[in-house]
């Protein structure tokens, strides 16, 4: 339950919201690693309600139970591949990028995996989850065992 039916207030506002949702689920990126890198991000900002969601999406694909546990240390796990691990750490430094930007480094890493096209790509998802993050925080969204 919210605090407010932002969906009615602002139905603007959302729509515009979720004209972004739509093309990032369009893009040729993996599925499955969207997910990952909305449950990393969720993680990161402290939202409980995208955390329960994601979470439970990656089940519902099938990832299994240990790697989606282990998301939060994946530099210490052996269940990403170096692709994958690329994309989390550059949702990391995005999601934190007051801290210290996005190292040229970094960059060139992720262009190792992905494409000009796939790195916008990758941007503009973690930077809707990012927004999704900060509405359902705000908004009082909680997780629910349902």
């Amino acid at each position: 339950m919210s605090r407010i039916d932002y969906y009615s207030v602002a139905p603007d506002g959302l729509n515009q919201i979720m004209k972004v949702e739509n093309y990032v689920n369009k893009t040729e990126l993996d599925k499955t690693l969207k997910e990952y890198i909305k449950l990393r991000v969720s993680l990161i900002n402290g939202c409980a309600y995208c955390v329960n969601m994601h979470t439970k999406d990656l089940i519902k694909i099938g990832e299994p139970f240990e790697k989606i546990a282990c998301v939060s240390v994946w530099d210490e796990a052996d269940y990403f591949t170096e692709k994958e691990g690329t994309a989390l750490e550059l949702a990391e430094y995005v999601t934190r990028i007051s801290d210290q930007g996005v190292p040229d480094a970094l960059y060139q890493k992720v262009r190792e995996h992905f494409s000009e096209k796939e790195y916008v790509d990758l941007i503009l998802a973690i930077a809707q989850i990012n927004t999704w993050n900060r509405i359902s925080i705000s908004m009082g969204n909680r997780a629910t065992a349902e």
